[in-house]
């Protein structure tokens, strides 16, 4: 599943890529993908001959702001566990998991592949509140990279919860935009063990884990993020962090710290991946 730096891999792409250009129309495959409005002739109609101002990240989600601003209101976009935003020219093959297409001018479209459907995409009219419709967001915690990811706010988060750390930072409601991944490397880099109870770390483990969840996000964007199955950037291209993982999906190989194994565990049915020595 894509993660805070997959998601903005494709943002910071999607920037560099399709602002300024009318939406001359759209195709709709799969009509439950379009989350919102509840017809798919309304979405196409509510975006058609506006133009993406620019694109925001918020957690997981994307979010573009349509121009004319504000008349024109916001796309929302989820990718889920295998959603891809691609930006093609229109005379390339149809990849079988294509849901949606977007038709930019100079012949180019913007393609929502998504091969297990869980992704999903909302027009917002300029009247309606954001959070109203795409209701995930209001529930998002503090982004990692906001200057109120502080030591003292994850202190808060994590005080008088009686559940093992991995499963706390998988929780959105505590850390935006972290998934299974960059909890498993930050908890690494962090020296805490995945089944560590949030009641039971000390301030300068939570110091620690706020730092390595910073330096493991941006280590991994600026390569592109990981892909592990079907992450791709808006261009088509596999990120490279996978390369470098410390300890995630390494479990059996030696740590590149100790040289000890890795180990994996289950926790809440996710898997965990840890080094028995650099982790207490």
């Amino acid at each position: 599943m894509p993660e805070l730096p997959e998601v903005e891999t494709v943002r910071r792409g999607l920037n560099q890529l399709t602002l300024n250009q009318e939406i001359t129309g759209g195709d709709v495959l799969l009509d439950r993908t379009i989350a919102y409005p509840f017809s798919v002739g309304e979405f196409i109609h509510g975006i058609k001959g506006s133009a993406i101002a620019t694109w925001y990240r918020r957690g997981k989600y994307l979010l573009a702001e349509l121009s004319p601003s504000p008349t024109a209101g916001y796309l929302g976009v989820h990718l889920r566990m295998t959603g891809q935003l691609l930006w093609l020219h229109k005379d390339e093959p149809l990849h079988k998991h294509t849901r949606v297409r977007l038709f930019f001018g100079e012949q180019q479209e913007l393609r929502f592949v998504d091969q297990r459907t869980f992704g999903q995409m909302w027009w917002v009219p300029s009247n309606v509140a954001v959070e109203s419709v795409i209701t995930g967001l209001a529930k998002l915690a503090v982004d990692p990279f906001s200057p109120e990811f502080t030591v003292e706010y994850l202190a808060q988060k994590l005080q008088n919860r009686r559940r093992p750390i991995k499963t706390a930072l998988l929780d959105q409601s505590v850390v935006a935009g972290l998934g299974n991944i960059y909890a498993d490397e930050a908890l690494f880099k962090s020296g805490i063990l995945p089944e560590t109870l949030c009641t039971d770390l000390q301030r300068e483990q939570i110091k620690l884990l706020r730092s390595a969840i910073i330096q493991v996000l941006e280590a991994s964007i600026e390569v592109g993020g990981t892909t592990f199955s079907n992450f791709l950037n808006v261009k088509g291209i596999n990120g490279n962090y996978g390369g470098v993982a410390l300890v995630y999906n390494r479990a059996g190989e030696p740590c590149r710290v100790c040289g000890n194994l890795i180990q994996r565990t289950r926790l809440a049915g996710r898997s965990s991946h840890f080094c028995p020595e650099c982790q207490h």
